[in-house]
């Protein structure tokens, strides 16, 4: 199994997929050509809303993996979802509001041929909402229900949940003009810990993402991932840190 977990596409004031760029080459270096994607998070995208949006959103990804020297084909251009990622090459999904993407999943029958696949052997790529689907779940997503899927389960590839786009608290010595009043990320899936308690958490901040092989997992990017179990203190891991399943680290950094 070969999986590229990536918190989030963009950073302020840089291109589409840029800060991942050579990450994405490194992970596509002896892959296919082709690669089958997943639109189905985009609900707004260039103007468009669902289901038009899913070409607005093809031909962003499109544009940036022709650089890369490959080709994309979306989901929802083929008469048979089903069949496509029974002969898909490699499959990536992409982010936006991960309720909506389960939904679709769901209601066309992909849970279950995407997770054979993949765990067969087909490389995955996902970003923001395609990492959360990664999980056993989407009950760790940052996103507004907009939908009601048939059911949260996800493609259950890793044992643990993710949230994309983790983000730390603000510091004690901040204005208190501009600091949010509401709960921290942290409160939030400590909530969620309190009810999945034998659940781990990772939250992924910005510019980060995980690299899978098999059972071994390297956290690839510019900045420490934190880890939550309940009960427990945070664990923070650097990059370039390797650890497996239960997130037992393999190597220190």
């Amino acid at each position: 199994m070969k999986l590229l977990l990536i918190s989030n596409s963009t950073n302020y004031r840089e291109p589409y997929l840029g800060w991942c760029q050579s990450l994405l080459t490194d992970f596509m270096k002896d892959s296919a050509e082709e690669i089958l994607f997943v639109p189905y998070a985009g609900v707004d995208v260039g103007g468009k809303v669902y289901p038009e949006s899913c070409d607005s959103y093809t031909a962003r990804v499109r544009a940036v993996f022709e650089k890369l020297g490959k080709k994309i084909l979306s989901v929802h251009e083929v008469k048979d979802p089903v069949k496509a990622v029974n002969e898909a090459k490699q499959i990536m999904v992409g982010g936006g509001n991960t309720f909506h993407l389960v939904a679709e999943l769901h209601n066309n029958k992909l849970i279950e041929p995407i997770r054979r696949k993949v765990m067969e052997g087909t490389p995955y790529i996902g970003w923001s909402a395609g990492s959360n689907v990664a999980c056993p779940t989407l009950c760790t997503t940052n996103d507004m229900p907009i939908v009601m899927p048939k059911s949260f389960k996800c493609l259950d590839l890793v044992p643990f949940q993710i949230n994309p786009h983790y983000i730390d608290p603000y510091p004690e010595n901040i204005n208190d003009a501009i600091r949010h009043g509401g709960e921290t990320r942290q409160v939030r899936l400590n909530e969620f810990l309190a009810v999945n308690q034998q659940i781990t958490v990772v939250g992924l901040r910005e510019s980060t993402a995980l690299w899978v092989e098999n059972c071994n997992i390297t956290l690839k990017g510019t900045r420490d991932m934190i880890v939550l179990r309940y009960g427990c203190d945070p664990q923070e891991i650097a990059p370039e840190s390797m650890f497996d399943f239960g997130i037992k680290p393999l190597n220190m950094v």
